[in-house]
C-alpha cells in the first residue's frame, strides 16, 4: 500500500479524515458503558452494552417462561436476541418485497388511535377487519397492549420490530388461534418458522408447562402446522393489513400459503363438555 505522503494534498486530507472518524467511532465504542452511553438514536432508546443485554436475554427469558403472560418480560426478550443479524434478515426480507418498502416508508402504526373499532365492526362477517375486531372483542385485549421498542439500536430495525408486534394479534385473527397458552405457543412456533426471530422459537419451550393433553395435542397437531405454513407461507411482516382490512380472510390466507389449523376453541370446548359429561357419569 502506498505510504500516505505519495498522495495528493486534498486525498491525503480526506484520508486522514476518514481514518480520524473511524478512530473516533472505534475509541466511541471502546469508551460504551453503563457509565457512559450514547445518546439514543430515537424516542425510548436505550443503548446497551454486550454484557447488559445478555443479562436482559437471560433474565427476561426465564421468567417469561414461569409467567408466559407478562408480554413486557416477552417484547425485552425479543429486542435482546433479535440483534445483530435476525432483525436485519426481517428489514431485509421487506426492503427485497414492494409492499414491505411501502410499509418502510410509510411507517404505519397499529393502535385504537390509528383503527377505528367501530367501523371494523360494522365490516361484513369473513373479512380481515371483522375477524381482527371480533377476535380482540372475544379475547377481551386491545390494539394498545404492545410495548414500545427500547433496545433494538438501529433505528429503522426497531421499527421493523414494532411492526411484527403490533400485527401479531393480526396474525391471531387469520389463524383462529386464541390467546390460552396452547394458542399462543402455537402462533409463535408459526411465526418462528416464517420470521426466524429467536424469541419466538425460545417461546415454544413454554409447552414444558401445559397440561399432558395440551402437550401431546401440540407435538401431533399444531407444531407440524405452524412449521409446515410458516415455511411455505410469504412472508406475514410484509402484509400491509391496514389496506387488507376488507379483504376475505379466506382469500387472503389462501394468498398468503396459510391453511386455517384446527379450531383449538372447539377441540377445547368438546373436552370439557365430555369431562362434565363423565363427572355426571361417575357421580
Amino acid at each position: 500500500m502506498a505510504s500516505i505522503q505519495y498522495l495528493r494534498p486534498a486525498a491525503r486530507r480526506a484520508l486522514q479524515i476518514r481514518t480520524c472518524a473511524a478512530c473516533g467511532a472505534a475509541s466511541s465504542q471502546r469508551g460504551f458503558s453503563v457509565f457512559n452511553r450514547p445518546p439514543p438514536n430515537y424516542e425510548g432508546h436505550v443503548p446497551l452494552t454486550k454484557i447488559e443485554r445478555a443479562g436482559l436475554a437471560i433474565g427476561s427469558g426465564v421468567m417469561s417462561l414461569i409467567n408466559p403472560y407478562r408480554h413486557d418480560l416477552i417484547a425485552a426478550l425479543g429486542e435482546a436476541t433479535a440483534t445483530p443479524y435476525f432483525i436485519y434478515r426481517l428489514r431485509d426480507a421487506m426492503l427485497a418485497d414492494a409492499t414491505g418498502r411501502r410499509i418502510l416508508r410509510d411507517r404505519p402504526r397499529i393502535s385504537s388511535r390509528t383503527l377505528s373499532m367501530t367501523r371494523l365492526r360494522a365490516l361484513p362477517e369473513g373479512t380481515v377487519g371483522r375477524a381482527y375486531v371480533d377476535w380482540l372483542d372475544r379475547e377481551g385485549v386491545t390494539p394498545d397492549t404492545r410495548s414500545a421498542v427500547r433496545y433494538i439500536d438501529d433505528e429503522e430495525c426497531a421499527y421493523v420490530m414494532q411492526r411484527y408486534r403490533e400485527c401479531h394479534d393480526f396474525f391471531h385473527a387469520v389463524t383462529g388461534l386464541p390467546i390460552v397458552k396452547e394458542g399462543e405457543v402455537a402462533l409463535k412456533a408459526f411465526e418462528f418458522a416464517n420470521t426466524l426471530l429467536p424469541m419466538t422459537g425460545l417461546s415454544m419451550l413454554a409447552v414444558i408447562t401445559m397440561k399432558k393433553k395440551e402437550r401431546e395435542r401440540f407435538w401431533a397437531i399444531y407444531l407440524p402446522w405452524a412449521l409446515r405454513n410458516g415455511v411455505r407461507s410469504k412472508e406475514v411482516i410484509n402484509v400491509y393489513w391496514e389496506e387488507r382490512l376488507e379483504s376475505s380472510v379466506d382469500e387472503l390466507r389462501h394468498e398468503l400459503g396459510i391453511e386455517q389449523p384446527p379450531d383449538l376453541r372447539d377441540i377445547r370446548a368438546r373436552e370439557r363438555a365430555e369431562r362434565k359429561k363423565q363427572a355426571k357419569q361417575t357421580a
